[in-house]
């Protein structure tokens, strides 16, 4: 079973999946204390032989279905690829341990509903990435907000273009399907920022296309391959937010680069840009009304020097309380549904309700959660 409540002592993570982004893991797992990698599985065994004799301290490599069965696990981390999200999550609910995932939740709602009503079924908890907006580039601003520096907000823009990642990633085909493309990649870090400062979407407005049938593999072993394109490469709306606020969101894959800030917000006293969302930190920027430049904020809020991961830390804490994780499956669920709504609208060429709810997460306090002992003496 997974941990139990109250149990004192790290939470003992497994790892399924051992692609590009372990290693962003591996390295937050070095600095905290109140996580310890146990085990890791993959399809590939060598692959996860390797990422254990890195990551060393006595992390076991073994098959998947001795890492769901270990007595020693008690959560899982799922690092597969999101069409695989919902059935190792599944699995991992069925043996009793509590899972953690990459963005999104599962391919869909309804995967990602089934998700949520067994894990409540076994009394174990769900996290889901992205866990960026623990950090203090998100924090800050989320926190400029809540101090009224620029009034009750009125708008936000959040902007993400990019060639494509096939120019990069050596096997980029799941971009390029259902559950894929930059909404369903890159818009994770958006909504949940815009979520996280803003609160819960009510409605959305969209617009997509599909510009390429195909995209030619750019690194790696299969550098010059074509693989076809079967999903919306362009993806554009707005998101009417419970407030009132609403958010203009542009996520591309056929775009070459922008001026634009990575998120703005907007209010009748001043103007946010907030940090790419996709990072951990970054400089949180105010215009105020009547102002003539922009002024860099002070860090004030956020769990310092964070990384992938923190979100599992954070879960950890909230065991044994009536709290929740803040990078919890209740959110990750809603900014699924405002994602697939977003699409929903964009084929239909009509608004739709954003059914689900997610409160905005508690705020986080400037913190440091890095046991720097710790890290020190694995990377001895």
């Amino acid at each position: 079973m997974g941990k139990p409540v109250g149990t004192e002592g790290p939470l003992k993570v497994g790892i399924i999946g051992c692609g590009k982004i372990v290693g962003q893991y591996l390295d937050s797992f070095r600095r905290l204390a109140g996580v310890r990698l146990v085990a890791v599985a993959d399809l590939d065994p060598a692959r996860a032989r390797e990422v254990a004799d890195e990551y060393g301290g006595g992390v076991r490599a073994v098959g998947v279905d001795e890492l769901l069965a270990a007595g020693d696990v008690d959560l899982i981390l799922n690092l597969t690829v999101p069409a695989a999200h919902a059935e190792v999550a599944l699995a991992a609910i069925a043996a009793g341990k509590h899972v953690y995932g990459e963005k999104p939740l599962a391919a869909t709602t309804r995967e990602a509903r089934e998700v949520l009503d067994a894990a409540r079924a076994a009394g174990v908890v769900v996290g889901c990435a992205p866990d960026t907006v623990l950090g203090t580039g998100l924090q800050t601003a989320r926190k400029a907000i809540d101090d009224g520096l620029i009034g009750a907000p009125v708008a936000a823009t959040a902007t993400m273009v990019t060639p494509g990642h096939e120019r990069w990633h050596p096997n980029p085909d799941f971009y390029y399907v259902p559950g894929g493309g930059p909404l369903l990649d890159m818009g994770p870090y958006y909504v949940t920022a815009l979520v996280t400062l803003l609160g819960p979407v009510a409605s959305v407005v969209g617009a997509a296309s599909h510009t390429r049938p195909e995209r030619v593999i750019g690194s790696g072993p299969r550098a010059g391959e074509a693989i076809p394109v079967t999903t919306d490469t362009h993806v554009t709306g707005v998101l009417t937010h419970a407030s009132g606020a609403l958010s203009t969101l542009v996520m591309s894959f056929d775009a070459v680069a922008t001026h634009a800030a990575n998120i703005e917000v907007h209010g009748p006293l001043g103007t946010l840009a907030v940090p790419d969302p996709n990072h951990f930190d970054g400089d949180t920027r105010l215009h105020r009304l009547g102002g003539d430049t922009w002024e860099t904020l002070p860090v004030s809020a956020g769990y310092v020097d964070s990384g992938r991961g923190y979100g599992i830390a954070d879960l950890a804490r909230t065991l044994g309380s009536s709290d929740g994780p803040r990078a919890g499956g209740t959110l990750g669920y809603h900014v699924l549904d405002v994602m697939e709504s977003l699409l929903e609208s964009a084929h239909t060429g009509r608004a739709v309700e954003v059914t689900s709810r997610a409160e905005r997460p508690p705020a986080v306090g400037l913190e440091d959660l890095a046991d720097r002992a710790r890290e020190g003496s694995l990377s001895a």
